[in-house]
């Protein structure tokens, strides 16, 4: 079953990267490509209902974040009557099992797709293979190397990273050690999370990152990472996680070590949960964490409009906060979707 042919197509940009042959003949490819367009006579829907399916090739649900990101999904999408979530496919941090389930969602010609990409590399190519096929597609939180895309919706991970960094010097007005839990390394949120955390510090000499390691955003490794550095004996002042889940992991570890009052752990997600960052601040475990809100009813709005046959913006980036003690409770009741979600 496809969608009613439509006129007034236009060709996608594609940007061959130079960098890489391979990705630059793949984006060769999508040059011919075309997003579903509405020739104002509007559209019946793949089964003539009106209704477009949309799927969903997410990272890992095991996440906190992509747990909360996935229910907030389906709750949005249901507020389109002419949109339907197929089943999420979980990728389980398997890059080749994502691959595999953007090309199901492609041979399933969904009207729109929306990937979290595990690996920006692995998923490049299936991105573009769903572009050659003239699906909308819609890229979320992490990004792809190609611009055979739609949209893009995420947080400004560098701004959230600077203020991060600033809080941990505010933390630290005499210095420090400082040791930081790194998501995925080949994830561009922890590549700029990095970075702008380092560029806060940048001329504060008396701040020292003394230790950093590649948690993969689950909490279980920030416990064992914590636990190793602290059983070598290495001084720690403040913890930088590079989400929350890895903080609270950290900060258990400490508590555990009986070493939790002498450091400070920040983190990243700001989730209104209730064993998320917000509730940890309120709690004391950490000083502060960073709202990295879902992008769940952007997504939903911007594949209804793409279903639609409707232009969107390229790149939509999403707003933070800073939640500490004083805002928590807050910001904690504006993000709270526990009666919407359950």
């Amino acid at each position: 079953m496809t969608l009613t042919p439509r006129t007034g197509k236009s060709p996608r940009p594609a940007k061959a990267l130079a960098a890489a042959t391979a990705l630059a003949a793949s984006a060769a490819l999508c040059a011919g490509c075309a997003s579903k367009t509405d020739d104002g006579g509007g559209s019946s829907g793949k089964d003539g209902d009106g209704t477009f399916t949309i799927g969903y090739a997410q990272a890992n649900n095991a996440e906190p974040y992509r747990a909360q990101l996935n229910k907030q999904l389906a709750y949005y999408v249901k507020r389109h009557k002419n949109l339907k979530l197929l089943p999420i496919a979980d990728a389980k941090q398997d890059n080749a099992r994502q691959v595999s389930q953007v090309q199901q969602f492609i041979q399933q010609k969904v009207d729109v797709l929306i990937v979290s990409p595990n690996e920006p590399d692995p998923l490049t190519p299936a991105v573009e293979q769903a572009c050659q096929a003239k699906i909308p597609v819609i890229i979320l939180d992490r990004a792809v190397k190609t611009d055979c895309y739609d949209a893009f919706i995420g947080g400004d991970n560098f701004q959230i990273g600077k203020k991060a960094g600033e809080a941990a010097i505010k933390a630290l007005p005499d210095g420090g050690n400082v040791a930081e839990i790194r998501g995925l390394l080949s994830t561009d949120p922890q590549k700029q999370r990095h970075k702008g955390f380092a560029a806060a510090l940048k001329g504060h000499d008396d701040i020292k990152v003394v230790e950093q390691r590649e948690g993969k955003w689950l909490q279980p490794e920030g416990t064992k990472i914590m636990q190793q550095w602290l059983q070598r004996g290495t001084k720690i002042d403040l913890v930088y996680s590079h989400n929350d889940p890895m903080a609270i992991g950290a900060q258990s570890a400490a508590s555990g070590a009986g070493k939790a009052k002498d450091i400070k752990f920040i983190g990243i997600d700001g989730l209104a949960i209730p064993d998320g960052g917000i509730r940890a601040v309120q709690q004391g475990k950490m000083i502060a964490t960073y709202l990295y809100p879902t992008g769940a009813e952007e997504a939903a709005e911007t594949a209804a409009k793409l279903a639609e046959g409707k232009k969107v913006e390229k790149k939509q980036t999403l707003d933070t906060t800073e939640i500490t003690k004083s805002n928590a409770e807050d910001v904690y009741g504006r993000y709270d979707m526990t009666k919407k979600t359950g």
